[in-house]
């Protein structure tokens, strides 16, 4: 079995070597031979995100640093029929930035300035490869952040935030990215150049930006970014629950929902994925416990201690061995170290590969689903470890195995198919932040009526009529999930979906 037979392989018919080199030259004018890669060895840098199973090398990697090079690149795309998709950091994890087929790849990352800050009106504008932590790291002396933190912050970029909407710890209380967006600029695919929103907090009309917000790329390229900016917390109350049993930690987070506390933050860490943090960082967590929850509360100090006391109540009563407190600013952000660099800490375990799935569920279905995981992950003999965002229900069960051996990766595929089927069963949804991408194209019939799928795409084509950008995404073709027109009437002759 091919590592990417699963997934989606654009048809269409490459360009010849002329029209190739051609292509290489005309993206040359327009930003510059050093910002234009073609050699082998460097495109394979860009087959895949950090959902690794599904792979595709693009034939052109052209970075952009202007509004205009964007422009200039969708134009010639068009006019010579080839695919095209954007790119950030390439840290999303379900296929959003394989281009399926080949094509071009507008590299975003060398648009990374910050444009402007307006505390006074609380917004920032941003060129979308802006590193997440770079705007909360600029904010820090005018007492503000980008509230927005998915796990990857040190690498993921604002661009990439929006594509996908994106989560993260704190956005159990502060929402996740499309509620921090107030407006984008964006490239259309054809070239055209259309602003929506601004930095007002409300525009009459449709909320356009909340469509483009988590349309992984298949709407245009963003080239800016308008951001709301969130005030400091004046303080914070962060514990450590230390749990004997997954559903003790996984009760405890019902409680205290259930007690009309709203955390900023709950996350959960299992022994597995404990073990692997401690070998890195030596913090001291017990590595003898089932789980770990990391609770915090942020706000007012005046009242806060009380929360952080009723939350550890809670904990005790749900039979937690030990409830520690984080004393000094050091010790809290030596937890959430813990926590936000755990991924990377995965090769400690000693598996040359891993999937990251991204399901969620009601709070109160938390244990029944982490028994789901663990027995699917014995059922097809994968090596396990979960750490999510226990507070809105969004669990990473995170499969460790050796894609070089493909009888290991149908395996994972298959065990990914079942845990996000349960997810899906018990009243959740098959992603809460990382997308659809290529990986859960078949599971969005599950989710949705083929009426839902139809305006869906009908959605889609408004914007991108052609197809050409950021082919075999998100919604399913077969099954009549398609939109004849655009297929029938509005393809260029000769398009191709790949070069």
């Amino acid at each position: 079995m091919s590592t990417t037979a699963a997934f989606p392989v654009a048809t269409g018919t490459p360009l010849p070597a002329t029209e190739h080199a051609a292509l290489v030259s005309r993206m040359r004018a327009i930003v510059g031979a050093e910002n234009v890669l073609t050699a082998s060895a460097d495109l394979s840098a860009y087959e895949c995100d950090g959902f690794t199973i599904a792979k595709t090398k693009p034939k052109v990697v052209v970075f952009p640093t202007t509004t205009e090079h964007i422009v200039g690149i969708v134009k010639v795309c068009n006019e010579m029929g080839v695919s095209f998709l954007a790119r950030g950091a390439g840290t999303s994890l379900a296929g959003g930035c394989v281009l399926v087929g080949g094509g071009v790849m507008i590299a975003l990352a060398r648009m990374k300035r910050i444009l402007e800050v307006n505390t006074r009106d609380r917004y920032a504008v941003v060129e979308p490869g802006v590193v997440n932590v770079w705007l909360t790291n600029a904010l820090k002396p005018h007492g503000f952040h980008y509230a927005p933190d998915p796990s990857s912050q040190g690498a993921c970029t604002i661009g990439g935030n929006v594509a996908t909407n994106s989560g993260g710890p704190h956005t159990l209380k502060y929402g996740v990215t499309v509620n921090h967006i107030l407006g984008v600029e964006m490239v259309l695919p054809d070239g055209r150049v259309v602003t929506v929103g601004g930095p007002t907090e409300e525009q009459p009309g449709f909320d356009l930006t909340g469509a483009i917000v988590g349309n992984e790329g298949t709407f245009g390229v963003v080239s800016k970014v308008w951001v709301r900016l969130t005030k400091n917390p004046e303080a914070y109350r962060t514990l450590l629950g230390i749990f004997e049993t997954i559903d003790d930690a996984t009760n405890t987070i019902s409680d205290i929902i259930g007690a009309g506390i709203v955390p900023a933050a709950l996350e959960l860490l299992d022994k597995t994925m404990l073990s692997a943090v401690e070998a890195a960082f030596k913090f001291g967590f017990p590595l003898d416990a089932e789980a770990v929850v990391i609770m915090e509360v942020d706000g007012l100090a005046a009242g806060l201690q009380d929360e952080a006391d009723r939350i550890e109540g809670i904990a005790k009563t749900n039979k937690a061995r030990e409830v520690r407190k984080a004393n000094t600013e050091a010790e809290r952000m030596a937890l959430w170290k813990a926590r936000k660099q755990a991924f990377g800490t995965i090769g400690r375990l000693g598996y040359p590969s891993y999937c990251t799935q991204d399901g969620v569920v009601p709070r109160t279905k938390l244990p029944e689903i982490m028994r789901h995981i663990v027995s699917t992950a014995k059922k097809y003999r994968l090596g396990i470890c979960n750490v999510f965002h226990a507070g809105d229900g969004n669990v990473h069960p995170i499969l460790m195995f050796d894609e070089r051996d493909p009888d290991q990766v149908k395996r994972v595929l298959e065990a990914s198919h079942e845990i996000l089927a349960e997810c899906v069963n018990l009243g959740g949804s098959v992603t809460g932040e990382h997308g659809i991408g290529v990986e859960k194209i078949d599971f969005m019939p599950l989710m949705f009526t083929p009426d839902d799928l139809h305006f869906m795409v009908r959605l889609r084509t408004a914007f991108n009529p052609d197809g050409l950008c950021s082919p075999g995404k998100l919604l399913p073709t077969a099954g009549g999930c398609s939109e004849p027109s655009a297929t029938a009437t509005r393809t260029k002759p000769g398009r191709r979906a790949a070069v």
